[in-house]
């Protein structure tokens, strides 16, 4: 049996200086985990498992920027590529009240068995196209439920987030802030214009990826998340991914980073 790589990497000889990446692209249960994790296919459609529409821009922007990009071809489910080794939540147990069967009694060395077949690999050559040229920026995409359970519905469209490196989220956040086209955007769909800095979530967690690629190595980074409901079709995916890529030029021609 040919088993599919646990990651894949498109426009590697590109001559844009972006590096897109897409840590959540997909829900794929590799079949050294299973044919499932235990959970049913409703769940498996859900954002605990992958980010819903993410891997769609995440594409479609790297072709715009004239970029490469990588992406992962598992489940978050059944290892968080965008958490460090060390995390406690590199392998769920239980999401957002989904108890996660096939994990519920993975103790350390099947995390270790995880680690070297999907998560090292994956950011082994994420490394390696980072290191092919001295002046990469890393832009990583990623979406986010308009609502987790028993939560209010989170307000904003797009969210930056950023740890102690604002040199390019800063000014990219007051780009969106003042583009005519997002609050258009957010017009059609009957909703002002709510950009989040650092939310929905935190921007940094000690290990994960852009820790890990961008910030011990002083890279220009950031990262992008949008709301799913936005971007679950692909006509969606492909108008995001439109709508961003004309502003991150912009902002990276005039900060002359």
């Amino acid at each position: 049996m040919t088993l599919i790589p646990s990651y894949h990497a498109l426009g590697e000889n590109r001559s844009g200086r972006w590096l897109v990446t897409c840590d959540h692209a997909t829900n794929r249960v590799p079949p050294e985990i299973g044919p499932d994790l235990g959970i049913g296919a409703d769940d498996m459609a859900r954002h605990i498992a992958y980010d819903i529409g993410a891997l769609g821009v995440s594409r479609e922007l790297a072709r715009l920027l004239d970029s490469p990009m990588i992406h992962t071809d598992f489940s978050r489910l059944v290892i968080d590529p965008n958490r460090g080794e060390d995390d406690p939540t590199l392998v769920m147990k239980l999401y957002d009240g989904t108890i996660i069967p096939a994990n519920r009694h993975a103790d350390a060395a099947e995390v270790e068995r995880r680690l070297a077949l999907f998560h090292r690999p994956y950011h082994d050559a994420y490394e390696a196209i980072c290191a092919a040229r001295d002046d990469v920026v890393i832009c990583a995409i990623h979406s986010f439920t308009p609502q987790l359970k028993n939560r209010p519905r989170r307000p904003w469209q797009i969210g930056i987030l950023s740890a102690y490196d604002k040199r390019f989220t800063a000014p990219f956040i007051a780009a969106l802030e003042a583009s005519e086209a997002l609050h258009a955007e957010a017009a059609k769909i009957g909703e002002r214009l709510v950009i989040g800095d650092n939310e929905p979530y935190d921007g940094h967690l000690p290990g994960d990826a852009i820790d890990r690629h961008a910030l011990h190595h002083g890279r220009l980074n950031l990262l992008i998340e949008l709301r799913s409901d936005l971007i679950e079709t692909p006509e969606g995916q492909a108008h995001w991914a439109a709508l961003l890529a004309p502003i991150l030029t912009d902002t990276l021609n005039k900060t002359g980073l």
